[in-house]
């Protein structure tokens, strides 16, 4: 559930998330896009999300497993989360996909845009 209590209140141009939703449960990830439907103004308002994903049309890269595996040991409700599952999960609460970007260190920057 999204504690929403310190939040603003008013509309948000942009929400910017840099490795968080890897290094946390799903629920993290539903809670942003929560946030994201409601925060962001409507239309054009951006959520930018940079980390690494799995993406079914791309080999996952050797040091990207590596840390998948490493984050799943630490806590089995971390890893690294499909792209396409992120996509939907945006989708149901306004958010399109705009920009899908290459990043170093095996790295996607993904913008979502507020529709």
């Amino acid at each position: 559930m999204l504690d929403d209590a310190n939040w603003p209140s008013e509309p948000l141009n942009a929400i910017v998330c840099i490795n968080m939703i890897h290094i946390s449960p799903w629920t993290a990830a539903e809670g942003l896009m929560q946030l994201a439907e409601r925060s962001l103004m409507r239309p054009g308002g951006l959520l930018y999300l940079y980390g690494p994903y799995r993406e079914a049309e791309v080999p996952l890269a050797p040091s990207n497993a590596a840390f998948d595996d490493s984050l799943k040991a630490r806590d089995p409700a971390w890893g690294l989360r499909d792209r396409g599952e992120v996509e939907t999960l945006a989708r149901s609460h306004g958010l399109a996909l705009t920009l899908r970007r290459a990043m170093p260190a095996n790295n996607l920057s993904l913008i979502f845009r507020r529709i």
